[in-house]
């Protein structure tokens, strides 16, 4: 029975995050499909990998603070809009999060106090955003990496002990956001 539900809830995340390939705009990036099972639950993440540099003209471009512009939501990768599937209720700083399926954004600001944004419209093109579907905005933890990291990078990590880690990397920058499993 677990079983099914989760292939049911994979199956359907995978499903919506292809549904404005068929009536939207064409895609200019690579896309990916994470999952980790984390406390026994599915959590997964669709999203676009677009690249440092520019799809057209192969130039170098810089992320933050210019194609990712300071105090104005983000898309969070390219494309549709990136897709947070959860078989289970999740808590992120305080705020639950039911199990279903969301849309990700990302406001990120000079200082490194960036916030993710958790909203319950999905199936959109990623630069259709509707405040007023906002489930959550959750502080994110900014960090460097050592090497620079060419193409946009998101991963749902084991946490120390229990519960994840959703990561976010690209270019010179590193965010995350702990996270629980809901019982």
């Amino acid at each position: 029975m677990k079983r099914s539900r989760t292939l049911a809830l994979l199956t359907a995340g995978i499903m919506l995050a292809t549904l404005p390939l068929f009536a939207q705009q064409k895609r200019k990036s690579p896309h990916e499909t994470i999952s980790r099972r984390i406390d026994g639950k599915v959590v997964m993440v669709v999203y676009g990998r677009p690249y440092t540099k520019d799809p057209n003209t192969g130039e170098a471009r810089k992320i933050w603070g210019s194609l990712v512009p300071y105090g104005k939501v983000w898309r969070l990768g390219a494309d549709e809009a990136t897709l947070l599937v959860t078989e289970a209720p999740l808590e992120f700083s305080g705020t639950e999060v039911p199990a279903g399926a969301y849309s990700l954004y990302m406001l990120p600001d000079e200082t490194g106090t960036s916030k993710l944004i958790i909203n319950k419209q999905v199936g959109q093109w990623g630069t259709v955003y509707d405040e007023k579907q906002d489930l959550a905005r959750v502080d994110l933890t900014k960090g460097s990496v050592d090497s620079k990291v060419d193409q946009l990078t998101m991963a749902v990590e084991k946490g120390k002990e229990t519960g994840g880690v959703l990561r976010i990397t690209w270019e010179s920058s590193t965010f995350s956001v702990p996270f629980t499993v809901k019982k």
